[in-house]
C-alpha cells in the first residue's frame, strides 16, 4: 500500500467511517523498500549532520516530502539531558527538521514519554529550543488520541499520527532491558499516548507476547522513514540508565526491520535474538530474511563493537522450564528483576506510577524505600525505564526480597 493510500484510510478513520474501522487494518499491506544506508558521523554537529541526513535519505529512497505535512517522532523517553544518550539528541532532530523543511515541507514534533503528564514539554533535553528555533510545533500526543483496529485487538494512537502525510521515525541506538534493543520497531510505541502505554505491558506479560505486539502496532501504523541516532548510543541497563557509548553512526531505511537488522549486527546481538526481529520475519511483511536486505555504506564487520555492553540474552524456548520459573518463587530469584537501591532513591514515586500491575509500592513507614511485590512483578522492567535516580537495577538476586 503506497504512502497516499494510507493516509486516505486513515483520515477515514478520523471521519468516523465504520466500514473502514470494520474492514481496515491499517497497514496490512504494506509495502515498502529494502535499503539501509549506514554513514560514519562522530560528533552531534549540525551542518555536517544536516549533509548526511540528505545524504542517507536520498540514498535510501525517503519519500518526497514537498507540500506534505511532517510529523518528526523522536525516541523521548523522559525530559533528561542530552548527554544521557537514552533519547535521539536534539541536533539529529534539528537536521531532520531542516532537511524536510528545506524540501518544503511542513514540519511538526512529538512523542509520548514513559511518564507523560498534561502539558509535557521537552525543556531539558534541547527539543523545546530547536522547535523553537525552527518555528516548528511541539505536538501533545494525549489529545484527542483515535481508535485504530490491532491484528487482535485495537488500540489508542496519537491523533497527530494520522493526520500527518508522512510520519518520520527517529530512534536511538540503545539496549532495551525487555527486548533487548530499542530500534526502529520499538520507536513506535510511542505513538500509544500517556498510561495507555502502561496497559499494554499488563496485557502482554512476557517478553514474546510484548514483541508481537509492537509487530502488530508496526503493521498497523508503520513509519514511511527511519533514521536512527547512533552518533553516540546506549549500552548496558537500557533503555534508561546505561553508559553512554560512541557508535559514530547515522543509519535510514523505510524498513524498520532492515534497519534494527543492521543496527543489532553492529551493537554485537545476533538480529534474530531480538524478538521483534524474529516475530517480524516470520510474518514476512517487511522482510523473509536478512539477505534481501540492499546495504549502502562501510562494511558492516567494519562497524561492528566489539565490546559494546549487550543485555543478556534469554533463549525462552524451554517452555517447560518457563512455566516452572513463573509459578515457583525460589525460581523466580533466578530471572533478571528489578532490584531497588534504596540509598538512591528520592521517593519521586515514578516507578510506582508506571507499574502496569501495582506490583511496587512506597514503604509505609521508610523513607524513600520501595517494595517489591515479586509475585505480582511481570519483569517489564518499566519501572527501571522511568527511574532519573538509578535507583532500579535489572539483576538476579538470590537473596531477600
Amino acid at each position: 500500500m503506497v504512502f497516499a493510500e494510507r493516509r486516505i484510510i486513515m483520515r477515514k478513520l478520523l471521519e468516523n467511517d465504520e466500514a473502514v474501522k470494520e474492514e481496515s487494518v491499517i497497514g496490512e499491506h504494506v509495502s515498502v523498500g529494502r535499503k539501509v544506508a549506514v554513514r560514519k558521523c562522530d560528533e552531534y554537529e549540525l551542518n555536517r549532520v544536516i549533509e548526511l541526513v540528505a545524504d542517507i535519505y536520498e540514498s535510501s529512497d525517503g519519500p518526497d516530502p514537498q507540500g506534505k505535512k511532517v510529523l518528526i517522532k523522536p525516541n523521548v523517553l523522559n525530559d533528561t539531558p542530552p548527554e544521557k544518550c537514552n533519547c535521539t539528541h536534539p541536533v539529529v532532530i534539528e537536521a531532520v527538521v531542516r532537511y524536510m523543511q528545506s524540501r518544503g515541507a511542513t514540519v511538526m514534533v512529538g512523542d509520548s514519554p514513559s511518564i507523560h503528564l498534561k502539558n509535557f514539554r521537552p525543556v531539558k533535553i534541547g527539543i523545546e529550543d530547536v522547535c523553537r528555533r525552527t518555528g516548528v510545533s511541539w505536538v501533545e500526543f494525549r489529545d484527542n488520541p483515535v481508535e485504530i483496529k490491532l491484528r487482535k485487538s485495537k488500540i489508542k494512537v496519537a491523533r497527530a499520527v494520522l493526520e500527518a502525510d508522512l510520519l518520520i521515525s527517529l530512534p536511538k541506538f540503545k539496549n532495551h532491558e525487555l527486548v533487548y534493543f530499542s530500534g526502529a520497531i520499538k520507536n513506535t510505541f510511542g505513538i500509544v499516548p500517556g498510561f495507555i502505554k502502561g496497559k499494554q505491558h499488563a496485557l502482554h506479560q512476557n517478553r514474546r507476547s510484548f514483541s508481537e505486539f509492537l509487530v502488530d502496532l508496526n503493521e498497523a501504523i508503520t513509519a514511511d522513514y527511519f533514521l536512527m541516532d547512533g552518533i553516540y548510543g546506549l549500552e548496558g541497563p537500557g533503555p534508561a540508565n546505561g553508559f553512554s557509548k560512541k557508535v559514530g553512526l547515522l543509519l535510514g531505511s523505510t524498513n524498520p526491520v532492515a534497519l534494527d537488522i543492521i543496527a543489532t549486527t553492529i551493537a554485537g546481538y545476533n538480529p534474530v535474538d531480538i524478538p521483534t526481529t524474529s516475530e517480524a520475519l516470520s510474518r514476512g511483511k517487511w522482510l523473509s530474511s536478512p539477505e534481501e536486505i540492499i546495504y549502502d555504506g562501510p562494511p558492516v564487520e567494519s562497524l561492528i563493537i566489539k565490546d559494546f555492553i549487550k543485555i543478556p540474552v534469554s533463549s525462552g524456548r524451554n517452555i517447560s522450564l518457563q512455566f516452572l520459573i513463573r509459578r515457583i518463587k525460589f525460581l523466580r530469584k533466578v530471572e533478571r528483576r528489578p532490584v531497588f537501591i534504596h540509598s538512591r532513591c528520592t521517593g519521586c514515586l515514578k516507578c510506582v506510577s508506571i507499574c502496569p500491575v501495582n506490583a511496587i509500592k512506597p514503604h509505609p513507614v521508610k523513607k524513600n524505600y520501595i517494595v517489591l511485590t515479586d509475585s505480582k512483578c511481570i519483569r517489564c522492567f518499566c519501572c527501571s525505564e522511568v527511574c532519573l535516580d538509578n535507583a532500579v537495577e535489572i539483576r538476579r538476586k538470590l537473596f531477600g526480597p
